[in-house]
């Protein structure tokens, strides 16, 4: 008996995966992502971490005015070799219905939210934030635990140093005129939306 072949993506070519070869993989494990034309797989997520981020998608798709729409765990393909996947992230009703069907342009992204995991801390902290401006996306929050408790850290882009810049911590709630009017309870972590 033959062993079973190997896929193609175990073993990366020279110089690392494309976001165009990472886009035609098959069998990958749910929520790989792409970073530096490297695959990184996510261990099972928490059950904290489920409930934020279902509480920022239904509460941001709610919220959102008409043009926006809050989408969850979908790839975004923002250079060659770089395809991460935020947890939650706000993209224009146009990139909501006719984008292509697998992953969002860094173009039709509004804002994009990680929630912090302790295998992703160094990746959401750090590695993706700045992915994501340098993409252009206006806006990020990072979301954090402190003893159950979620908290946001909130950041925009600066067009003059394509970084992002703090705008604030919010702790229960977290209330907001950009991207649009927001105004989410913190505490709400773990209830039913």
């Amino acid at each position: 008996m033959e062993p079973e072949a190997l896929p193609d993506w175990v073993i990366p070519p020279p110089g690392g995966f494309t976001a165009d070869d990472f886009l035609r993989m098959r069998g990958l494990p749910r929520h790989t992502e792409l970073i530096d034309g490297s695959l990184v797989f996510m261990s099972p997520q928490r059950r904290w971490h489920s409930r934020v981020i279902n509480l920022f998608w239904v509460q941001l798709d709610r919220q959102a005015p008409e043009g926006l729409r809050a989408e969850r765990e979908m790839a975004v393909r923002l250079a060659k070799r770089q395809v991460p996947e935020p947890d939650v992230m706000v993209v224009t009703a146009e990139a909501y219905d006719e984008g292509p069907a697998t992953y969002h342009l860094p173009e039709g992204l509004v804002l994009a939210v990680e929630v912090v995991s302790p295998d992703s801390e160094e990746r959401d902290r750090g590695t993706k934030p700045a992915k994501y401006a340098a993409a252009g996306i206006k806006h990020f929050w990072r979301v954090e635990e402190d003893e159950g408790r979620a908290v946001v850290y909130v950041y925009e882009l600066d067009p003059g140093t394509a970084s992002y810049v703090p705008t604030g911590i919010h702790h229960d709630r977290l209330k907001l005129t950009v991207p649009f009017d927001i105004d989410i309870d913190l505490n709400a972590v773990g209830s039913r939306p």
